[in-house]
């Protein structure tokens, strides 16, 4: 051979070297699976103690975990904690806290970290000014146990009963401050990225105590609505999309998505400001409650496809949703233009309703109900705001006459109603009522079950004599999914739990 030919063969060579080492680059960068969910919603709060909108959660819910988590049935099981024990007293939980247990950034979960994430949530550190998680400021003081350096306890200032399923808010390490930029949990899958306007990335967390995610990636990539939402599905870059509206449901190419469903447990309600006036008279509330035909806003909003409701609960509930409240507003608009001539108002009124434009079911909700209010009188300018504005005025400064949303909880009875309480930090409806502040302060030292629920019901009897809301519908929860998923749940509650998709072989 040459000194050409070897030059040659050696340049050969090496590009034979250089096409299998980018082979083999292009493979690995290609290889992993990688799953796409649709939002509409842009992520405001990435911290678990501080988190307040219910699409924040369904992110959070796959990076942190808390001693107790519920499952797609809204069953509370052990999670960080192995168990717990209430005293006699009600007045103390003490928790054991399982071993073994990994943070993203690889360090091992302590009683200490326990610690501090509880006192954090409760609003017992230094500075803080207030509970984060209003349920939590009941406790006094959290501590690991003198005998037993594996359990924590939790001292409350008052008796409780009701507090497990609020023990669900997440760990992260003790003194971490990151979490809003850089969120650290527990959970299968660990915070990646976020590119406001365009998505949050999360990926497989290796090291996880549990069962691992079957996945490498989940992208929740942010859509401007509904029907951009739609377009991404159609070409095929979106693989999950929950919270979708029965019309653009039946649109869907059926082979090559499916269609789950599940009850919401998460009531729509065309909300009063109850101190901002005319609706801090009880008539007008009552007026609205019968001059709006549910029937037909739950036709327009969510294509039939939701249960009417009567109250704050959803009948998922079981035995706390009081049956013999169904019914009690008939459409009758006389009812309601007479109620409103009473109240002062027998010409009607203008005010405004406050929507966010991303929640097409909302807005739609308000076009109708504005149609029937124009019957008694009352015109309803409808003002469209985006998530962030809406979270600000409507949510934390309560800056507004009227707005339509759904309102999430956790599957628990106390959790539903315990934003009515007049001094909660979630009550933006500025709604007081001193017996049911009294009920919400009796349940959980109520040891007798029976008791529990007639408490419930009469908390559910107060509103409607209050006339506080007008409670619309518990809506179907419908998610779109593609044929290339499996393992997909849609939960009775605000979640979207990633830890049990695969990809369909």
């Amino acid at each position: 051979m040459n000194k050409f030919s070897c030059k040659a063969f050696a340049l050969l060579l090496s590009a034979l070297v250089l096409t299998g080492i980018v082979c083999s680059c292009s493979k690995n960068a290609s290889a992993g699976s990688v799953v796409t969910v649709g939002i509409t919603q842009e992520p405001s709060v990435l911290d678990p103690h501080t988190v307040n909108a219910a699409g924040d959660r369904e992110i959070i819910f796959n990076i942190y975990e808390g001693l107790y988590k519920f499952d797609s049935d809204g069953v509370l099981n052990p999670c960080l904690a192995t168990g717990y024990e209430l005293s006699d007293s009600m007045d103390e939980y003490v928790f054991t806290i399982r071993k073994g247990v990994k943070f993203h950034n690889g360090k091992e979960m302590t009683p200490e970290d326990v610690v501090f994430s509880l006192s954090r949530a409760a609003g017992l550190l230094p500075g803080q000014e207030k509970a984060p998680v209003d349920a939590l400021k009941v406790v006094s003081a959290v501590s690991v146990s003198s005998d037993d350096a594996s359990k924590v306890v939790v001292k409350l200032k008052e008796k409780s009963s009701e507090l497990l399923s609020y023990f669900t808010v997440g760990i992260i390490p003790s003194g971490y401050e990151e979490c809003q930029t850089k969120p650290i949990g527990t959970g299968p899958f660990k915070f990646d990225s976020y590119n406001p306007g365009q998505n949050v990335t999360i990926s497989k967390f290796d090291g996880y105590w549990g069962t691992k995610a079957s996945i490498d990636k989940a992208v929740f990539k942010i859509c401007a609505d509904i029907d951009a939402g739609m377009v991404e599905l159609t070409n095929g870059s979106i693989d999950i999309f929950p919270h979708f509206t029965s019309d653009r449901a039946k649109q869907i190419d059926q082979t090559k998505f499916k269609v789950d469903s599940n009850v919401s447990n998460m009531p729509q309600i065309f909300i009063l400001n109850n101190k901002v006036a005319p609706f801090d008279n009880p008539k007008v509330r009552e007026a609205f409650n019968y001059a709006i035909n549910r029937k037909d806003v739950i036709s327009v909003s969510t294509d039939g496809n939701g249960v009417e409701l009567t109250t704050a609960m959803s009948p998922a509930m079981g035995k706390y949703y009081d049956k013999s409240l169904d019914g009690t507003y008939t459409y009758d608009v006389e009812k309601a233009q007479k109620l409103l001539e009473e109240a002062g108002f027998p010409t009607g009124f203008e005010t405004t309703v406050t929507v966010c434009s991303s929640y097409l079911p909302h807005v739609n909700a308000a076009v109708e109900i504005a149609a029937e209010l124009k019957k008694i009188g009352v015109t309803l300018k409808i003002n469209q705001v985006d998530w962030a504005t809406w979270l600000d005025q409507v949510h934390d400064k309560r800056n507004y006459d009227t707005t339509v949303i759904c309102v999430d909880s956790a599957f628990a009875p106390y959790d539903v109603l315990q934003r009515y309480a007049s001094d909660s930090s979630k009550n933006f409806f500025n709604y007081s009522n001193s017996r049911v502040d009294e009920l919400l302060k009796l349940i959980p030292a109520e040891k007798d079950e029976a008791k529990k629920v007639e408490y419930y019901h009469e908390i559910l009897g107060c509103m409607v004599k209050d006339n506080n809301n007008v409670y619309i519908q518990d809506p179907t929860a419908i998610t779109i999914v593609s044929n290339r998923i499996e393992g997909y749940k849609t939960w009775p509650m605000y979640v979207v739990d990633l830890s049990t998709v695969k990809i369909a072989k």
